[in-house]
């Protein structure tokens, strides 16, 4: 099969023949219909995360059609559409039977601990667990598209944030994964106040429900959003991973407000200095993280697809054949790209 391959960090994917996977009982192997180029994935060709081991195929934001399937799988037949979280549970340990997949002991990343999709074939282990099928009315692109920002949001934004309509939602970094906040929030009937210093990602978030905006070059982003929500916003979430919006987005929160971390810090950025009596102790808020999400919870994406309330082929900004990754990724150095990018020619 053909793929993306990476032979050092930072630098040119090839497009190189490499063997095909290999099936394993209780998996699935995937023919690759399209794959979203994902911040997470500039972090890995970066060199910044400890579990990517050269040579590498990145890619996790997958959606294709079942080739060969385990001798083990029930649940799946050969030709199904299928997408999977990009975390991958074991299926039996206390936190997967608890519904928890995405902290798993055990647990596999696409694209980070074994080779991804940006590759004509992926391989999913414990495919009656991990696998999610694709409803009709979703098609491989925007599947895609939902990747893990879609998804990582939606759990952010209901699951952890816990927003309820008609409280305040601020999102710091209007990417892939804050315009998929916007929308969710925007969905459950929150006014929304999006952040970013990008003019252009800035006029996304309007049309994806943002009710104002602020450019965080302007000057204190805190005080614009407490003076825009009357008070500080109920939740906000940060996508970047950069210190300075992760403070910005504590000083937009109201007494009592919730922060969800979205954005994965690296580097400096994994460390930051946290003013824990003047915001968090003196006004008693409440930070929670989040990573991914499991494949259980896709339904209820799905069903507010299918409702009309959601729509994640919108955040789909241009589409590119497989050897335009290495130049995708470049683009995100500025922390400046606005929508999602999307593989969806994977031999070429």
């Amino acid at each position: 099969m053909k793929a993306a391959l990476m032979m050092e960090y930072d630098g040119e994917l090839p497009l190189e023949t490499v063997p095909d996977p290999t099936c394993p009982r209780d998996g699935a192997v995937v023919a690759v219909r399209a794959c979203g180029v994902c911040r997470s994935d500039h972090h890995a060709w970066k060199g910044a995360d400890p579990d990517v081991a050269l040579p590498h195929v990145m890619g996790h934001e997958f959606a294709g059609e079942i080739l060969e399937l385990g001798q083990d799988v029930r649940a799946f037949a050969v030709g199904d559409r299928v997408t999977a979280p990009f975390i991958l549970g074991c299926g039996t340990c206390p936190d997967c039977r608890g519904g928890e997949p995405t902290i798993c002991n055990h647990q596999e990343v696409i694209g980070f601990t074994g080779w991804g999709a940006f590759a004509e074939r992926v391989v999913i282990r414990r495919a009656d667990f991990n696998l999610v099928r694709l409803p009709e009315n979703v098609d491989y692109t925007a599947a895609a598209g939902m990747g893990c920002r879609v998804t990582t949001a939606f759990r952010a934004v209901v699951d952890r944030g816990r927003l309820q309509p008609g409280e305040w939602l601020a999102v710091h970094g209007c990417g892939g994964v804050g315009l998929s906040a916007i929308m969710i929030g925007a969905a459950l009937g929150a006014p929304v106040v999006a952040v970013d210093i990008n003019p252009e990602a800035l006029k996304m978030a309007e049309a994806f429900g943002a009710t104002a905006t602020v450019n965080a070059s302007d000057g204190d982003v805190g005080q614009a959003v407490r003076e825009i929500t009357q008070g500080g916003a109920h939740v906000s979430v940060e996508g970047l991973g950069i210190t300075a919006t992760f403070e910005n987005s504590l000083r937009s929160l109201r007494k009592m407000g919730r922060h969800v971390q979205i954005g994965m810090p690296v580097g400096a950025h994994a460390s930051p200095s946290l003013p824990l009596l003047e915001l968090v102790y003196a006004r008693q808020l409440t930070l929670h993280g989040t990573r991914g999400i499991g494949a259980t919870r896709f339904s209820a994406l799905f069903e507010m697809i299918a409702a009309g309330r959601l729509d994640p082929s919108r955040l789909v900004t241009r589409t590119i054949p497989l050897s335009g990754a290495a130049a995708a990724l470049r683009e995100m150095d500025g922390f400046q790209s606005s929508g999602v990018t999307v593989i969806d020619r994977l031999d070429c």
